[in-house]
């Protein structure tokens, strides 16, 4: 979904070759160091080069290795500053700004990755974020194939109304909350893709130490990104020419392409809004024309009118009747709506044209199909469905992505930071695992002890969102849900040490992948961290499932974390969300009730109940069990029937 900095990791060869110390890139004005801990800050210089290193009382001075690489250890500092940090070698280099506080990675895949401007009420957000001593810092979305020492790029943003709109937003709504109750800066380093594996998040050594993956990691050969690439992009050419004909069309054959007397009918088709892969284009990075035509009334025509395109991965230039509308760069989290100036409908038939250009990763136009519209003032025309399509080009480096080979992202994206000091990390994904869900009860815990073991700081704290509600293939009890079993995987996971879980089922869209309520999400996962790392005597969890007793015809079920009481959030009282089912193994819907600090769940049909199921489906937004502080509780089941993923395994591209 983003450009791969690949020939990046070049010029880190001439580090150890220059005169001047140089730092890592993490380091610059307003960054955050972590507070109560060494503070560690490392780089390169010549071989033998003599470093020191001041911050606030401080200075320390070593030698650089034969290699260039040197490191010192400042003593740990209590929250504060802002001060100067200053490097001298045979060159000086001073930063400014810094403070001393918390430092969280923030982690994971697009609902994490997603920004401040594109959540609810972002104007509103974005114009009352004065927090200057909340600060982030983005890694660029990079892969690499053996660990890297240094980030592709980036610098720290103090939180302002400038710069908050690009801020991760779970990890600022997240901060906002810490500071607000502790007072002392937050930094957040926002090193997070859209759409990736966890697999891609974990280390060659961490699969080699597992029974689970050694027999992936052993037969996977070295890699060389560049070769792969243009091998897969001729494979892609080869395909594509077999299926539309000629590639590389001359400009001014493509030019034609927006035109509406441009006959289309030999195009191939795809359904929209949904990204090409999973299609009859396939993987596909580089420049594809999407055309719909569409018939319009004497009414409509002639008249200015709003163009939805839902979201496009990850560029776009859009054309109706030939006329340019709109275009956005780079910007594959944000909705396309355009305005149609008066005069450029006419009755009949019209033809809508976009020139996507996606760089890696899903492409397309995607999202709710509600959102994919053409409107008037008092009339909407749905967009959803067949669109024609022809490839006008391939790129020419695309085709290797972040899930083409497990290890990408950690070398890449993880590596170049375990010598900073962080207090923890806060983690979103999830969603590129379903379809294995039951080996991420194995993958995910493998990930959170490989970073903890990296970083080498113990079992810091580790807090991860629970998937939201999202109907992403009509899972459910009956038919089986990925989503459902990925949740009881996550749940699972919290038998790892200082591991801590923020429930949304109740905040997601089931129609949207990106709910845009980050704020909840936020403060959710901050009053784990308020708790558990803090010490905060607040409620951070909803009501979570201990134990099934059976009463006849009815199944009592008793809850921890129930905080001043259970709550069902129904004017009438009934829990909804609930099954059950008898000795045949069959779920039915069953009605349920709070009694005291229990909950009964009961069904007409189902004489001696064997098994409950609360929440067990993709879009679990039904579910309506919380406790009076507003937290919901986490989907579970009793039984253990054997789920739809079981046999599904991780491998890479071959």
């Amino acid at each position: 979904m983003k450009r791969l900095h690949i020939s990046f990791f070049l010029s880190l060869l001439a580090l150890t070759t220059s005169a001047n110390v140089k730092l890592p890139r993490i380091f610059s004005d307003n960054m955050v160091l972590q507070r109560d801990h060494v503070i560690t800050v490392w780089g390169w210089a010549d071989g033998k080069e003599k470093i020191t290193v001041q911050f606030n009382t401080q200075s320390k001075t070593v030698t650089a290795g034969k290699d260039g690489k040197w490191k010192i250890q400042l003593a740990s500092e209590a929250a504060g500053g802002p001060y100067v940090l200053t490097v001298k070698g045979k060159n000086t280099l001073v930063l400014n700004n810094v403070l001393v506080g918390d430092v969280w990675i923030c982690s994971g895949q697009s609902n994490m990755e997603w920004t401040v401007r594109n959540s609810n009420n972002s104007t509103t957000e974005i114009a009352q974020a004065n927090f200057p001593q909340i600060r982030h810092f983005k890694v660029p979305n990079t892969v690499a194939v053996s660990p890297r020492d240094d980030v592709a790029g980036g610098d720290w943003k103090v939180c302002s109304p400038d710069n908050v709109s690009d801020f991760t937003a779970v990890g600022y709504f997240f901060a906002r909350e810490l500071y607000k109750e502790l007072n002392i800066p937050i930094g957040l380093i926002n090193t997070s893709w859209g759409g990736t594996h966890s697999e891609t998040w974990t280390s060659r050594s961490a699969f080699e130490s597992s029974d689970e993956f050694r027999s992936m990691i052993t037969g996977m050969p070295h890699l060389n990104l560049d070769s792969l690439a243009n091998v897969k992009a001729s494979a892609a050419k080869a395909r594509i020419v077999k299926m539309q004909g000629a590639i590389d069309e001359p400009v001014n054959v493509v030019q034609t392409w927006k035109s509406p007397t441009f006959d289309d009918q030999a195009w191939p088709t795809m359904t929209l809004p949904a990204v090409w892969e999973g299609q009859s284009l396939g993987d596909v990075d580089g420049l594809v024309w999407l055309r719909k035509t569409i018939t319009l009334n004497a009414n409509q025509a002639g008249k200015d009118a709003t163009l939805s395109l839902a979201m496009i991965d990850d560029s776009d230039e859009t054309f109706v009747n030939g006329v340019p509308v709109g275009s956005t760069k780079n910007q594959y989290s944000a909705k396309r709506v355009y305005n149609v100036p008066a005069g450029v409908l006419q009755e009949g038939k019209n033809v809508i044209a976009i020139r996507v250009e996606d760089t890696g990763g899903g492409g397309g136009v995607f999202g709710d199909a509600q959102d994919l519209s053409l409107a008037f003032a008092s009339t909407k025309l749905p967009l959803a469905g067949a669109w024609t399509y022809r490839v006008e080009g391939v790129q020419k480096n695309a085709g290797v992505g972040p899930n083409s080979y497990p290890t990408l992202l950690f070398n890449a994206m993880i590596n170049p930071l375990l010598p900073m000091t962080i207090k923890g990390a806060i983690w979103y994904q999830g969603e590129s695992n379903a379809g294995r869900a039951y080996q991420y009860r194995k993958a995910f815990p493998l990930m959170i002890n490989d970073w903890r073991k990296h970083w080498g700081l113990g079992d810091f704290p580790f807090y991860f969102v629970q998937l939201a509600s999202y109907n992403a293939d009509n899972g459910n009890s009956k038919n089986g849900s990925n989503w459902a079993e990925l949740r009881e995987a996550q749940t699972l996971t919290l038998s790892l040490p200082r591991t801590g879980m923020a429930v949304t089922t109740d905040i997601g869209d089931p129609h949207d992948i990106h709910p845009r309520n980050k704020q909840d999400v936020g403060k959710r996962l901050a009053a784990v961290a308020l708790h558990d790392t803090y010490g905060k005597n607040v409620v951070y969890s909803g009501p979570v499932f201990q134990s099934l007793k059976v009463e006849g015809q009815k199944a009592i079920l008793s809850f921890t974390q129930t905080g001043s009481g259970l709550l069902v959030k129904d004017r009438y009282g009934y829990a909804k969300g609930f099954e059950v089912a008898g000795a045949d193994g069959v779920f039915h819907y069953a009605k349920a009730f709070v009694e005291g600090d229990h909950v009964v769940v009961y069904q007409d049909d189902v004489k001696t109940p064997v098994a409950v199921r609360y929440g067990w489906a993709d879009d679990a937004s039904d579910d309506n069990l919380f406790n009076k502080e507003g937290f919901p509780a986490p989907p579970f089941r009793t039984d253990n029937v054997k789920g739809i993923t079981e046999q599904a395994k991780f491998d890479y591209e071959h």
